[in-house]
């Protein structure tokens, strides 16, 4: 085997070791998160760190990168208190690369990129129109890590929409390979899915059962 030392990755390029370092710990979900700011311009942007963290309550995360590298996301939650996550599928996959960009807060990333800011009466956060899965969250919670300036954000699950031609499962399984949502590698590599197999619950005394 091949081995690398923290003294080696950090002689490398800034850019080489960023990919290399974030490709390392795998497939990650890609989202677009829509938010409004206080004078009512929506922002976009995406994101591939976002985490299940309970069910009961429903509680999602995310990780923001330090303020100075992307602050309009969290300046809208902290000022608003709601936003939404998008699943991302390939006929606007390149749109929602190009929020990665670092547009200036007074643009409407939704026009700037050409994606379509869909709302619900009552709902102050813009959801994705393209996008066959969507859910609202409300802020909970957010921790700061201080080891490199970026923070937690934690959210409650408030609306779920999903596309009617897509239902879960008997189980309530979303098998998200049939609707298309995508997912990421590294900083720039996005990947189409396709399931293997499911299982059942694990238990000591009982060999793995697939379902």
């Amino acid at each position: 085997m091949q081995q690398f030392t923290p003294a080696e990755w950090q002689s490398w390029e800034r850019f080489y070791r960023a990919n290399f370092i974030n490709s390392l710990t795998g497939f990650k979900s890609a989202s677009l998160i829509g938010t409004i700011n206080a004078q009512g311009v929506p922002n976009l942007g995406m994101f591939s760190s976002l985490v299940h963290i309970g069910s009961d309550p429903a509680l999602i995360g995310y990780i923001n990168r330090p303020v100075a590298a992307a602050p309009h996301t969290l300046a809208n939650i902290k000022a608003n208190g709601f936003y939404t996550v998008n699943h991302i599928h390939a006929s606007f996959l390149d749109k929602s690369h190009q929020t990665s960009a670092k547009y200036t807060d007074e643009v409407n990333e939704f026009t700037e990129v050409g994606l379509t800011e869909e709302y619900l009466d009552g709902i102050p956060a813009p959801f994705v129109k393209e996008s066959a899965i969507k859910y609202l969250l409300s802020l909970k919670e957010i921790v700061p890590i201080t080891l490199n300036a970026t923070f937690l954000v934690i959210g409650q699950l408030e609306q779920v929409l999903i596309d009617p031609s897509f239902q879960p499962t008997a189980d309530g399984f979303l098998a998200l390979d049939q609707v298309g949502s995508i997912c990421s590698n590294g900083l720039d590599a996005y990947y189409n899915t396709s399931l293997i197999d499911r299982y059942a619950y694990a238990k000591p005394d009982k060999a793995p059962e697939k379902l």
